[in-house]
């Protein structure tokens, strides 16, 4: 490497909600010299970070705006309406949207849910971030339905949440721009789908194991031992090992 070019290094961006921990451990173990970088995002500017460069891959949720990225979906969030400890809602297991028509339901404008029809009663106005309308619910004022994964991020001891049944969901994806597939970006992909370091689709396998030589078998042929020197064979007839004399017989009778 010349002293003009840039060292390698990754750039993952993240929305809120999304924990890439696991996938930026194994990263670290399989490219140690290779720095990864996380970049937080809202989901509203997710897709202009990866066609600006500011990211090279990235956790989004879908859907993301344009053709021009490609994705993988990964996994789909369970929706909940987060709710105030002693509030009705706390008392079951599960609601419905019915459930909650007679309840102001906040609709923050990074909202990351496809409503045909929004639930419950509408605020006078909408909350800026999913974060300020938690603090509205902590006061009191009304519920807010979310995928589970940002209930989690912002929870509070006062709050709780319950499954929404009939809500949408949320899709997780990991999104790039598709005319900048690197080495790099196809080793991540490696990565969150679960290959193994030695897998043939990864760029970064381990070189396959040296094969021991093999040991030089003796040249075929007579695999009979030769007798050693001074060692009859055996006591076959006419073996050079019988004992030499006169023929044996019965002794002759005395006169």
């Amino acid at each position: 490497m010349t002293g003009s070019e840039a060292s390698p290094s990754f750039r993952l961006a993240y929305v809120p909600g999304v924990t890439p921990t696991k996938w930026v451990r194994i990263w670290n173990e399989r490219l140690p010299d290779v720095p990864l970088t996380l970049v937080a995002v809202s989901p509203a500017e997710s897709g202009e970070v990866l066609r600006g460069g500011a990211a090279d891959a990235g956790f989004v949720r879908l859907p993301v705006d344009g053709t021009d990225l490609s994705a993988i979906p990964l996994y789909t969030e369970a929706t909940v309406v987060v709710v105030p400890k002693d509030h009705v809602v706390a008392a079951v297991d599960e609601v419905s949207a019915e459930d909650l028509a007679d309840d102001i339901v906040f609709h923050p404008l990074d909202d990351v849910l496809e409503w045909e029809s929004l639930p419950g009663r509408p605020a006078i106005e909408r909350p800026a971030t999913t974060e300020d309308a938690v603090e509205l619910v902590a006061a009191g004022v009304g519920l807010l339905v979310v995928p589970q994964s940002l209930a989690r991020l912002h929870h509070r001891k006062d709050l709780t949440y319950r499954p929404v049944s009939d809500a949408p969901e949320s899709r997780v994806a990991l999104a790039w721009p598709e005319e900048k597939t690197t080495d790099l970006v196809e080793d991540f992909i490696g990565i969150v789908r679960g290959r193994t370091v030695n897998s043939t689709r990864g760029r970064a396998a381990a070189p396959a194991p040296t094969q021991q030589p093999k040991r030089k078998q003796p040249p075929k042929g007579d695999a009979r031992r030769k007798p050693a020197p001074g060692k009859g064979t055996g006591n076959r007839s006419g073996s050079k090992g019988a004992p030499k004399g006169g023929k044996r017989g019965k002794p002759g009778r005395r006169a």
